[in-house]
């Protein structure tokens, strides 16, 4: 049996009794919202920063989160407090409540969620590889609990002996389903800004300065990437992680690049570790 416990609308449940109806339109519709951080011995990194967007999602979903800032914070120390676990990955689910009729929004419900989540400080030197697809996200400014098409590929990037798929729509490059793209060419650093979800990681790195480097968004394509010196993605479990290929073409040298590695340390310098 666990000991981990979860909360459920600002109450605390072991793993076993933490239960929510089948009527709830997270199961009946797949409508919800959430967002995600890690913790780093008891601290929250970012957290404010998650609250941004998580309180912006709930507003462009037409859902009341029923609790202040302060209320939310207070949850989040009783749950971290209860599970004793300093490392961890600390995930907060709104969903669009228990609907008699599958279809009409309710009083929604809040579920917070801790699971043990350690740093893999090697994986920056293995890297990882992309394979693309043609796919534009619903309600892409949104955190949303539908990765239906995510899940769906994943078969896809295993057929293709990628780690994970990188979506464009026409050619125009967007994102990977749980972290943002980046691509390193002519001394500047890039990210698309079109239709995609701004992650918390990425306006960090937006907000480095490199020496004989730009960093900013700019919209770009797949012919950019075959050119590119490097490519990484960003996420709040992956840091900064290169992209050593896409389509089974080889980033420039194949190896992690010296301008993702200097972002990656200033951001593990940010979140404490360095």
């Amino acid at each position: 049996m666990s000991n981990r416990y979860i909360s459920i609308n600002h109450q605390l449940y072991t793993e076993e009794n933490a239960k929510i109806s089948v009527s709830d339109l997270s199961i009946q519709r797949g409508f919800g919202i959430f967002d995600f951080l890690k913790t780093v011995d008891n601290k929250a990194i970012f957290l404010e920063d998650h609250f941004n967007r998580f309180y912006n999602s709930a507003k462009e979903m037409n859902l009341t989160i029923g609790v202040d800032r302060e209320g939310l914070k207070a949850s989040i120390d009783q749950l971290m407090e209860k599970n004793k676990m300093p490392n961890s990955g600390l995930k907060f689910i709104l969903t669009g409540g228990f609907s008699e009729d599958g279809y009409t929004m309710t009083k929604p419900n809040l579920i917070l969620t801790q699971v043990p989540f350690e740093i893999d400080l090697a994986a920056f030197d293995k890297g990882m590889k992309l394979v693309t697809y043609q796919h534009q996200r619903q309600l892409p400014t949104i955190k949303t609990i539908d990765y239906l098409q995510a899940i769906r590929l994943q078969g896809y990037i295993k057929e293709n002996l990628s780690d994970d798929v990188l979506y464009h729509q026409q050619g125009s490059i967007r994102e990977c389903p749980r972290a943002n793209f980046f691509i390193v060419k002519d001394n500047k650093v890039i990210t698309p800004k079109t239709d995609i979800l701004k992650g918390i990681t990425r306006s960090k790195i937006l907000s480095l300065e490199i020496n004989n480097y730009t960093i900013s968004e700019e919209d770009f394509t797949l012919n950019d990437i075959a050119t590119a010196d490097e490519a990484f993605i960003s996420s709040s479990t992956k840091n900064a992680l290169p992209v050593l290929a896409v389509d089974g073409k080889t980033i420039g040298d194949g190896r992690p690049g010296p301008i993702t590695r200097k972002i990656n340390n200033e951001l593990y310098r940010l979140i404490g570790l360095q």
